[in-house]
């Protein structure tokens, strides 16, 4: 069997991670190089993996708990790239909310599967809003502590923090919050960057790519705090069938449900970590997120014609009960479809994440 590079990008919910894949799925394709995705949900319906699909072949979804609960199914998964698909690089997406990769994904990759995995270093993505909250003494989020446990320590167990989304910085900010980085975690390897810039994307790539050990820290975490946070956080995937006899504009629809949801949790003051949508007809689609409450809610592409019928997908990860969270989702999507749009939910899941329970976990580094 054909040895592979896996490149494994962490980082908290919202951050930015599915943009970078698939800006460094397309280089690297650009390149001459065949590239797997697989992308990872405590639940299956994610919006992230339909999104690659529509650019890229190699695509498999981990779902049920993230790679540390289901490494069995990321070593299958990885498996069935390499025998369907022969990748030269297969990228990987772990879930948002989890972290200890490198001692519970990492170390056991480069210990238990040498022959067929050469891990790169371990690239963890950072929103700069999320920094200053996480990090700074007077930060004002609406987190828990235990959420925020969660984003340092991530950050705590990279072998590069990526700075991300700094093209909607000033150089001040930028500047700011690297001497930030620079002293919670000192002599850490830092890149700053923004996922929809090539030449940036370009840059990262040449260090992942490049011979440097991966998984060199481990970080030591505390169980219940780390459960706690996931726990705070109330998940939702949603599979939801349009249709209007009239034909609609999806884009206004779309753009109209997030900017429901960002009110009616400002209301609340019920943080967002992340609402993605997708809508799609078949011969297009329309992507949508909202990544904190201050945000404008941001909604790409389009659907030619306004066809009469549609399908959304809704993931949501929000400081809110679950059930609190779906009476808010499905009452924003009734009100954005007003009268003239009909809609049938076929599909819907809101919970907790259960307490992670690694399959394996090394308190070294391999």
């Amino acid at each position: 069997m054909r040895k592979i590079r896996l490149i494994l990008v962490g980082g908290f919910l919202g951050a930015g991670k599915t943009t970078l894949l698939v800006s460094a799925a397309r280089l690297l394709a650009g390149r001459g190089s065949k590239v797997g995705i697989i992308t990872n949900d405590q639940a299956a319906g994610l919006v992230d993996t339909e999104i690659v699909k529509r650019e890229h072949a190699g695509v498999r979804e981990v779902a049920g708990g993230c790679f540390c609960c289901r490494f069995g199914e990321l070593i299958s998964s990885l498996k069935r790239l390499l025998s369907d698909f022969s990748p030269d690089v297969v990228l990987a997406e772990p879930v948002g909310s989890c972290t200890d990769l490198s001692a519970t994904v990492l170390q056991p990759l480069k210990k238990l599967y040498p022959e067929i995995i050469a891990v790169a270093p371990f690239s963890v993505l950072v929103d700069p809003t999320r920094l200053r909250e996480a990090l700074s003494p007077d930060g004002t989020s609406l987190f828990p502590d235990s959420v925020n446990y969660i984003f340092r320590k991530q950050m705590e167990e990279a072998d590069l923090i990526v700075l991300n989304k700094v093209d909607l910085l000033s150089q001040e900010q930028v500047s700011d919050l690297r001497a930030m980085i620079d002293e919670h975690f000192p002599a850490r390897p830092l890149l700053t960057m923004s996922a929809l810039d090539d030449r940036e994307v370009g840059t990262w790539l040449e260090l992942v790519m490049g011979e440097k050990p991966a998984g060199q820290r481990i970080a030591r975490i505390d169980y219940d705090t780390y459960a706690r946070g996931e726990a705070e956080l109330g998940w939702l995937n949603a599979t939801v069938e349009l249709q209007s006899e009239r034909g609609a504009d999806w884009s206004r629809f779309s753009r109209d449900f997030l900017v429901r949801m960002r009110d009616a949790l400002r209301a609340r003051s019920a943080d967002v970590a992340h609402l993605k949508v997708l809508l799609s007809d078949g011969g297009g689609s329309i992507t949508g997120n909202l990544t904190s409450l201050d945000a404008e809610a941001s909604v790409r592409g389009s659907i030619a014609g306004g066809s009469g019928r549609a399908t959304l997908l809704v993931n949501a990860r929000v400081h809110l009960a679950p059930d609190q969270v779906q009476t808010l989702v499905e009452e924003a999507i009734r009100l954005a479809a007003g009268d003239s749009i009909h809609v049938r939910i076929s599909a819907i899941r809101s919970f907790r994440p259960g307490r992670p329970e690694p399959t394996h976990r090394f308190d070294h580094v391999v």
